[in-house]
């Protein structure tokens, strides 16, 4: 896309084009989606008060202008999280309308992937969703990033190279939703022996509340002996009024947990061949407020 943009009208119409691929992109970035509509509005007032008679390329100005601003709030968030009680998990968002959140494909939105694009660099998570999300070339990425493009070819193959060491091999629709029907039943009545089976050797379980949620552990648990415990032992009181039902969820199944009417969290799930490999259990009711005002559930009461 290139040409003068003169009017604000025209802006408008050049941004709302462009802004599903702009939310994806800083979705993918900072896991959250209040983080990342706070960007996508700082790129608009950007848009609107730049001289756009100079601005070539529209698309690549607001490509960068969103990239650059996620990379300063992962820079600033990383020291908020800091102070965040237990394991940090991404927000996760509705995606049974739009499937990729503004991306040809699903890549880097699933929430175990999420996680593991944490251990990035801002720099190396920016050039990594750019490339594999979104099919941006080496030279754009590097125009967007600041670098050269020998060295956006970099950050990408070093982002490959961390995220691929924690991937599985994928199972069929029909496999998973048997396998996860199967840990609910036994999760609910903590079925150690159950848990066990369906259980990967190398699972790990998440719970993120910021310290808000009872019953749950406030450390990652890894191993399959140790989560079937923990599971176990939370079972009768986490369990408690508790009904699931599927959403679509970062471009899975996963399930949102319901009492009384009201979403009180989400769980997320990776499974392979081997087993289950990673539970992430959303509890912070900051984190499910825009799912669930999306899902139409009403707002929770206040403190009780």
């Amino acid at each position: 896309m290139t040409g003068d943009v003169d009017t604000l009208d025209d802006a408008a119409e050049v941004f709302g084009g462009a802004r599903r691929r702009l939310f994806g992109i800083a979705y993918r970035m900072l896991g959250s989606a209040a983080e990342a509509e706070d960007v996508v509005q700082e790129t608009w007032v950007r848009w609107q008060t730049t001289d756009r008679s100079a601005v070539r390329n529209p698309e690549a100005f607001l490509t960068t202008t969103t990239t650059r601003l996620a990379i300063n709030v992962l820079q600033s968030a990383r020291v908020r999280r800091e102070a965040y009680v237990g394991p940090w998990l991404p927000e996760p968002v509705d995606t049974s309308a739009d499937p990729t959140l503004g991306a040809e494909r699903a890549e880097a939105l699933d929430v175990a992937v999420l996680v593991l694009l944490e251990r990035l660099s801002p720099t190396e998570r920016a050039a990594y969703v750019l490339r594999e999300a979104f099919d941006y070339g080496y030279p754009e990425i590097a125009q967007i990033v600041g670098a050269t493009p020998t060295a956006a070819r970099q950050l990408v193959s070093r982002a490959r190279k961390h995220l691929d060491s924690g991937r599985r091999n994928a199972v069929s629709d029909d496999d998973r939703r048997a396998l996860l029907d199967a840990f609910l039943a036994a999760a609910r009545v903590g079925d150690v022996a159950a848990l066990e089976r369906l259980l990967a050797e190398d699972v790990v379980t998440r719970a993120d509340s910021n310290g808000r949620a009872k019953h749950v552990a406030r450390v990652a648990v890894q191993g399959r002996a140790k989560v079937a415990r923990v599971l176990s032992t939370f079972a009768d009181v986490f369990w408690a009024g508790i009904t699931t039902r599927p959403v679509a969820v970062n471009g899975t199944e996963g399930y949102a947990m319901e009492r009384d009417g009201e979403l009180v969290g989400v769980l997320s799930v990776e499974v392979s061949d081997a087993g289950i490999h990673e539970l992430a259990w959303q509890l912070n009711p900051e984190k499910v407020a825009g799912l669930r005002q999306v899902l139409g559930y009403q707002d929770p009461p206040g403190p009780r």
